[in-house]
């Protein structure tokens, strides 16, 4: 558990919490019928920007794959949402279950270009995700489920590293900065909210630590995922260029949320 948080209604809606871990957030402290509101709230950014995502993935023509991750990011951050809202065991599942799902299609992103044999990829990593949701359906270890996120997180820095530095493009090198920073940032985020519970418990206000890292995880998600579709269209000589997004130009803090256009010529 990450610290006691109290609740701050008597009963909430969804009855006794079932997960086996929650977070520093009081348990339906805003509303009986959310039991984490700020957890529960913070998944919509990023289902709104694996929407555009979407859009430009399928409007721009890329492989099925790239559709693919965005609606399994979008299928994570309503997973999320659910688990967040009732703490129960079974939508802790579609929380945690589909974060793999999303590791194991960013593998298949990164190497599926450079493999092979190209029915083997996909076989083995569906087999493999098939039998890790059986597995965590019916046994709960917490510590275990995060050391192997971390694992296939690990698996795809090398080729994320040689794609950034074969990129010569400086803002698709800005994109890839962005992507390290949300991704510390949202760490230090989680690991604050996860092992910092007791003090920050004791503050005036809490700072929502765990909503935070939805939230930035949200825009890394989209910044990785522009990048490796920049990096695709190069493979694929389309001669891409990065272009400031016309809708979000003129928010300094949403800068981030660029797309890429592409020339054929």
């Amino acid at each position: 558990m990450a610290g006691e948080p109290s609740s701050g209604w008597l009963q909430g809606y969804w009855g006794p919490i079932t997960a086996s871990t929650e977070w520093c957030e009081k348990n339906y402290e805003v509303t009986p019928m959310v039991a984490e509101f700020y957890n529960t709230i913070s998944n919509v950014p990023g289902i709104i920007l694996a929407i555009i995502g979407l859009y430009y993935a399928i409007s721009q023509k890329f492989e099925r794959r790239f559709s693919v991750l965005h609606l399994s990011t979008i299928a994570l951050c309503i997973g999320s949402s659910l688990f967040h809202a009732t703490l129960k065991y079974a939508q802790q599942q579609s929380d945690e279950t589909p974060m793999v799902w999303v590791m194991l299609l960013y593998i298949y992103v990164l190497y599926s270009p450079d493999w092979h044999y190209r029915s083997t990829m996909p076989t083995v990593l569906f087999l493999y995700g098939t039998i890790f949701a059986v597995l965590h359906s019916q046994f709960r270890f917490v510590v275990g489920f995060q050391l192997h996120l971390v694992l296939l997180a690990v698996l795809c820095l090398p080729r994320m590293y040689k794609y950034y530095i074969h990129t010569k493009d400086p803002a698709v090198r800005k994109l890839a900065h962005k992507y390290i920073l949300f991704l510390v940032l949202g760490g230090m985020c989680w690991l604050a909210d996860r092992h910092l519970c007791n003090q920050i418990s004791k503050l005036r206000v809490n700072p929502q630590g765990h909503a935070l890292w939805h939230v930035l995880m949200g825009f890394n998600s989209y910044i990785g995922t522009t990048f490796l579709l920049y990096c695709r269209a190069e493979q694929l000589n389309w001669n891409p260029k990065v272009k400031q997004s016309q809708v979000f130009g003129g928010i300094a803090a949403q800068r981030v949320l660029s797309t890429i256009i592409f020339s054929y010529l």
